[in-house]
């Protein structure tokens, strides 16, 4: 829009007067303040005709602005004040538009509309505005001359001619149109600034928008000027680097410092640090920059920066989620423990259902050789992950878990951290070996750190000492293995999902040493089954004779030890095939080391069986009670706990109480003092459920009724005669199966554990469930018909501490 200045004389041009009927085109945004020339372009047919019919009549036209965008427009729907205008000169398009410059006149209201076709016609009048000279105007309006200026100096679609020509228009009404016209304003602003017939009302309501549009545009610069000020900085930064980088190639000179930099630059921005992670690298990186190579501190700086950027931080292994796969590869590794199969393909279908799920935290609880350390290494083949093992025993230093801070020379990261770098995935299967063996000194608790690490609450953020920033955990499997769980912490123990391996039986034995252990000696040894087969008889003999143990660890060593004898053999004589069975196995093994003593001895009086608890699986104990001359002292010997100790009074008491009528002396303990022993004396010894096996062998010496001895017992009594249950009763009835015993004795509430018994062991023993001491005596202490005879369990007891 171009302004032009009004003529000395008075508001119209020379020669130019409104007439009181005018065409009518009504506008939209396109609206027209006195004294201001403004371009119109139009193609519309009815505006053309009325563009040509006022050329042919005295050029003058009125300019509405519409309220509505009816088609047929009716007085309602302009607006009441618009303006005349003069059509100052006129262009024909060839397409059929027309293009004109009207010249604003005056300010003029519609009375009436006279005319609809072809165009708009209607009866107007010019209205006067209303101003009074004075100091309050003329300050007004330099206010608003000045803003103008400012506006003009900011805004960059403005030309500064602009300027030039207000402060030529000495009428502060005339000035105002013409700031309105020229800065943006929206239509109804406009509008209302038109309408506005009293001219010092209007300036002050064109300063109020002039003051929001310059605020708009200061704000606008200054953010401007900020993103500038950053662009030109980092422009400046780089154009000063590549000069630097070219005036070195010329010279033939290279920085370490800053290739290293570059290079550790560039490692930051492709390792996905987290945000706070990589604000760290970022503020470390900098301080190594501007340090000497030759100071203490950047070896240290410089191999922090190496383990944040050598870490996975977004780097994950893709799971295996096919459910059958996963299911084939633990049964291929492994023969029987179902519970930890099923829990890890729950997992899996968990896992495919959904993806986020954090992974689960298992402790895998057995005696020694079972597999529980091997089922790891399975689990992470199903799914596709990476292994990582890091075994605890003898761990006393919290720093071998949370690493140590980065103040100590030589300090590193924890052996969690560690693992997971080795990994190269921020999801591997970590096994935590031997969780039981954790220790605690004066450097912290160990198993206190663990908390963390072991917690799906709180492991997404692992805080190590030497990293000092978060690292997530939570993708990652941790498996924790224990021989026996009573060491644990308690607050630690609550964490895992704790999931039992008992010992195998002969026929799982026969089974595993078949399918693993057999092929995997003879591929150690230089043999295959070409040269060396064992016949089911030798590994049944090697399992009954010369192992004794849970686990398989034993028998894959013996295993190996005919395979190495068989391939000296064929080393120096070049033997053809050699088929090992049950009798030749003294030639390679030696003499038995085991026997099943209890079904070849004969029933003997005060010898009761009972059966142990051990770590490394279950056992027989033996039972010995003599009455000897004395004064009715308690005689106890073994190496017996203070709990076994207990078990043994209970046991004299309750004798003492039912004496008439087992026909016992009741005056016995009075003349007598009562021995009880449980052989192999160097084996510590403890545990309450001994105490049923202890009873019989005192009543069986103070009665003189012989004990039958092919059968085992376990439980725990009461004064009262009542049998309690007791805790590991599988291990324990596999040691009745492994040593003979045809029947065993257990307490009745500890019948729902039978269910855990391999079916081929339940159809070999005779189980009989009591409640209390006098259901037992008359099986034991007199024969009974030949047949299948119960088994019991006693309390945990452990060839390195057995618990009865």
């Amino acid at each position: 829009m171009v302004a032009e200045d009004q003529q000395e004389g008075g508001r119209l041009p020379a020669g130019v007067t409104v007439p009181g009927e005018l065409p009518i085109i009504p506008v939209g945004e396109n609206m027209v303040f006195p004294s201001i020339i403004v371009p119109l372009a139009t193609d519309k047919r009815s505006v053309v005709q009325l563009i040509d019919a006022a050329l042919s009549d005295n050029k003058v036209v009125g300019i509405f602005a519409q309220r509505t965008a009816a088609e047929r427009l009716t007085a309602a729907d302009l607006h009441p004040i618009g303006s005349a205008a003069l059509i100052a000169r006129m262009f024909k398009i060839p397409d059929g538009s027309v293009r004109v410059f009207l010249q604003g006149l005056a300010r003029i209201r519609l009375v009436d509309i006279t005319q609809a076709e072809p165009y708009l016609k209607g009866r107007v009048e010019v209205v006067e505005e209303v101003a009074q000279a004075g100091t309050e105007m003329e300050a007004l309006g330099r206010n608003l001359l000045s803003l103008f200026q400012k506006v003009v100096e900011i805004a960059p679609n403005l030309p500064g001619e602009l300027s030039v020509a207000a402060v030529n228009i000495p009428d502060p009404g005339n000035l105002a149109d013409f700031i309105a016209a020229h800065i943006g304003l929206k239509q109804g602003e406009r509008q209302e600034i038109l309408e506005t017939l009293d001219v010092a009302q209007r300036i002050k309501k064109l300063t109020e928008y002039i003051n929001r549009e310059l605020e708009i545009l200061e704000l606008g610069t200054k953010i401007q000027s900020q993103i500038k000020g950053e662009m030109d900085k980092a422009q400046r930064e780089f154009y000063l680097r590549e000069q630097l980088k070219a005036i070195q190639r010329e010279l033939g000179e290279v920085d370490e410092r800053s290739v290293e930099a570059n290079e550790l630059r560039k490692k930051i921005e492709e390792a996905g640090l987290p945000p706070e992670t990589r604000n760290e690298a970022e503020r470390e990186l900098d301080r190594l920059a501007k340090m000497p190579p030759a100071a203490a501190e950047y070896t240290v700086s410089r191999t922090y920066l190496d383990w944040l950027v050598s870490l996975p931080w977004t780097k994950s292994s893709e799971d295996s989620l096919d459910i059958n796969q996963a299911a084939r590869v633990l049964d291929e590794d492994h023969h029987d423990l179902t519970r930890v199969k099923e829990r890890i393909l729950e997992y899996l279908a968990v896992r495919k259902l959904k993806s986020d799920t954090k992974g689960p935290i298992l402790c895998f609880v057995g005696p020694p050789g079972t597999g529980k350390t091997s089922m790891g290494q399975s689990i992470a083949r199903a799914l596709g992950r990476k292994f990582i093992r890091m075994s605890l025993g003898g761990v006393r230093d919290e720093a071998e878990i949370r690493g140590h801070r980065r103040t100590y020379v030589g300090a590193l990261p924890g052996r969690i951290i560690q693992g997971i770098r080795r990994a190269e995935t921020n999801n591997p299967v970590f096994m935590l070996d031997e969780i039981d063996k954790v220790g605690i000194d004066f450097r912290g608790d160990p198993s206190a750190a663990l908390l963390e690490v072991l917690d799906p609450e709180q492991n997404f953020a692992f805080m190590d000492h030497y990293l000092d920033v978060p690292f997530d955990l939570s993708k990652v499997i941790f498996i924790t293995t224990a021989n026996i769980v009573d060491p644990i912490p308690p607050a630690l123990k609550d964490r895992m999902e704790t999931i039992e391996l008992p010992g195998y039986t002969e026929q799982e034995k026969l089974h595993i040493a078949q399918e693993f252990l057999v092929p995997r000696q003879l591929k150690e040894n230089g043999l295959g089954p070409e040269r060396l087969q064992f016949s089911e008889e030798a590994v049944l003999e090697i399992v009954r004779r010369y192992t004794r143990e849970a686990g398989v660890r034993n028998l894959e060593r013996e295993i190996g030890a005919v395979c190495r004898k068989v391939a000296r053999r064929v080393a120096t004589a070049s033997e053809g095939p050699i088929a090992v069975g049950a009798g030749q196995l003294h030639d390679y093994l030696g003499p038995i080391r085991f026997r099943y003593e209890v079904a070849e001895e004969a029933d003997g009086v005060g010898v009761a069986t009972g059966l142990a608890w051990t770590q490394a699986g279950g056992d027989i104990l033996f039972v010995e009670a003599t009455p000897i001359s004395g004064k009715g002292s308690l005689i106890l010997t073994g190496k017996l706990g203070e709990v076994m100790q207990e078990s043994a009074r209970a046991a004299l008491t309750y004798a003492r109480s039912r004496a008439a009528s087992l026909g016992i002396d009741e005056a016995f303990y009075e003349k007598k003092d009562i021995h009880i022993h449980v052989p192999a004396g160097a084996i510590p010894k403890d545990g309450p459920s001994a105490g049923i096996t202890m009873t019989m062998a005192l009543i069986s010496a103070l009665t003189g009724r012989p004990l039958v001895r092919e059968i085992g017992m376990t439980g725990e009594i009461t004064l009262r005669g009542k049998v309690l249950p007791v805790g590991g009763i599988k291990e324990k009835v596999l040691a009745a199966h492994r040593a003979g015993l045809r029947k065993v004795i257990l307490p009745k509430e500890n019948e729902r554990d039978l269910e855990e018994i391999p079916e081929e062991i339940r159809e070999k023993l005779e189980f009989i469930p009591v409640d209390n001491v006098d259901q037992v005596l008359d099986m034991v202490l007199q024969p009974t018909k030949r047949g299948r005879m119960p088994r019991v369990r006693s309390g945990r007891s452990t060839r390195k501490t057995p618990r009865a």
